[in-house]
Formats: C-alpha cells, sequence, structure tokens
C-alpha cells in the first residue's frame, strides 16, 4: 500500500514513528509538506502537485496538519478526497473539531459530558457570561489557541472580568468555562482508533501550572480509565466524525466531561507513557479500512 503523510516536519516523534511502523509492515509512506503542494482544480480529474510533479498512486492519505495551516491543509485534503485517496481523517470531520465552539455544540447536542461553557460576543454581557459559568475561578479559552496557549485561569470576579473585556475589546473570540477544581491540574487523554479506546494516559501539570499540556512541562502516567469514560471517548469520536483522534477529558464530580477532541494527536507522551504501539494500530487500521475512492462522512453538522 502506498500512503501519503501530509507533515510539515518529517522529524517529529509522531511522524518518524508512522512512517516507521507502515514501512515495518511492507507498506510505502512519502511525507509530503501540506505547503508545498499546489492544486488543479479541474472538471473531473483533480490533481495535486508537489515539486513540480504530479502525485499519483496513493492509497491513502495521513493529515497531520498543523493548527496555523488548517485552512489550506485542509484544502490538499479534499483534493486527495477527490482524487479517491482515503483519508484517515475526512477533512469535513478535522474541520468540525478545529472549530473549538462548534465541537462543543455538537458535543452537548449529543449529550456527552462538558464543562458548563458560554460564549457571547458583546464585552457589556462579561457579568450574565460570568454567572452562567458558574462565577470565578473560571477558564478563558481563546478559540484558536493550541497547546495550551491562549487558556486563562481567571481566580476571582474582578480578574475574569479583566481578562474577558480585555480580549473581548481586542475582537478576539473566547469560551468562558467553569473551572473543574476536583481534576487537580490532571487530565486524562484517551486515544481513540476505529471506534475503540486503544491507549489512554494521565496528564499532570507542571508545579504551580493548572494546564496540563506536555508542552507546557507535564508529565504522562498510564491510567486505567472507568467504562464511562471509555465511553465518552468513543462517543465524542463519533460525533466529530473522526476515526483517529485525542479526547481529553477531565474527572469532576458529575462524571467525565470532555475538553477538546484533537484530530492529529501526538504519540510521544502516550507511546513512551503507557508501551503501545500507537502508530501502529493506526497503520493497521489505515490498512484495513483503505479502499479506493471509500470516503463517507462521518457524523453530523
Amino acid at each position: 500500500m502506498k500512503i501519503a503523510m501530509m507533515a510539515r516536519n518529517p522529524e517529529l516523534y509522531s511522524h518518524k514513528r508512522l512512517k516507521d511502523a507502515a514501512e515495518e509492515r511492507g507498506h510505502e509512506l512519502e511525507i509530503i509538506n501540506t505547503l508545498r503542494c499546489y492544486m488543479n482544480i479541474a472538471s473531473r480529474r483533480p490533481e495535486i502537485y508537489y515539486n513540480g510533479s504530479k502525485l499519483t498512486g496513493f492509497d491513502a492519505v495521513i493529515p497531520r496538519i498543523g493548527a496555523s495551516v488548517t485552512f489550506y491543509g485542509l484544502a490538499v485534503l479534499r483534493q486527495f478526497e477527490m482524487m479517491g485517496v482515503y483519508p484517515l481523517n475526512e477533512s469535513v470531520a478535522i474541520g468540525r473539531s478545529r472549530d473549538k465552539l462548534r465541537s462543543m455544540q455538537l458535543l452537548a447536542r449529543d449529550g456527552i459530558g462538558l464543562p458548563v461553557t458560554t460564549f457571547a460576543h458583546d464585552p457589556k454581557m462579561t457579568e450574565e457570561v460570568l454567572a452562567t459559568a458558574g462565577g470565578a475561578p473560571v477558564v478563558i479559552k481563546l478559540l484558536e489557541g493550541t497547546q495550551g496557549i491562549g487558556v486563562v485561569l481567571a481566580d476571582t470576579e474582578r480578574s475574569a472580568k479583566s481578562v474577558i473585556e480585555a480580549f473581548r475589546g481586542a475582537n478576539v473570540n473566547i469560551l468562558v468555562q467553569e473551572f473543574i477544581k476536583e481534576a487537580g491540574g490532571t487530565d486524562i487523554r484517551a486515544l481513540v482508533v476505529g471506534g475503540k479506546v486503544i491507549a489512554a494516559m494521565k496528564r499532570t501539570g507542571a508545579e504551580g501550572e493548572f494546564r496540563s499540556n506536555l508542552h507546557r512541562g507535564g508529565s504522562a502516567a498510564a491510567i486505567k480509565i472507568s467504562p464511562e469514560e471509555r465511553s465518552t471517548a468513543i462517543r465524542a469520536a463519533k460525533t466529530m466524525g473522526l476515526n483517529v483522534c485525542g479526547v481529553d477529558m477531565l474527572r469532576s464530580n458529575h462524571g467525565p466531561v470532555v475538553m477538546e477532541v484533537n484530530s492529529s494527536p501526538g504519540l510521544e507522551g502516550v507511546e513512551k507513557a503507557t508501551g503501545i504501539d500507537v502508530a501502529g494500530k493506526i497503520i493497521d487500521f489505515i490498512a484495513k479500512n483503505a479502499q479506493v475512492g471509500k470516503t463517507k462522512t462521518k457524523g453530523r453538522g
């Protein structure tokens, strides 16, 4: 099988692991810099060119699209789909998950546990927004933030009002969420592949840090998740329509709550914490499911 992987940095752990796992299984995997692709959008014969040559013969594509190039990356992925190449995750599903507000709305519609989340446009509605979120402390998130960047914990009503009004005054879109104090600076990431949780880890924030992202100095350890947490992760992946994703959850007093569904989860933390060959399981899923022209939008919305 010939696989394309859309990725800008071939040296990242996740990308090297996926390439090695594919080649160990007898497949060919070519890493393609997303931004060096260009498309010929022609009637009945869609084409992608890379470094001056037409891309042909691929059976599947693994989209590892960075958040900063989402728009162009999804355009390239759609072109692969138009050419009948099987996508590990479809463009519609990735776009759905990258929009934090939209993803929260879809998860809420399907009855999946979430922290109380509010969104408003008018900075004059700050008091109403805070009251709806249960009052301070609250977590304030930029809609475009990634890896914990653009996430602020406001301990008091006064600081929350200042942060919200500053962001909205700068015309920046934010979500305001209740702070799940009982989580204690830890969260759970469950790796879902093909509708099954194949690995899970607990991430703990660095000293004095409420964000548990490994990019921000957090640590990870293998964890046994509850049946409810497993079900929540699987349902969240299904709502987004993602074949492969990382579902980030907090343990709250009222059960697991989903914070984010990541369509391009990093593999280093979870593989090293659990010892599970996640990359291999992803390649095995592609080999089992990839068929020419087999693309269908999963989920709704």
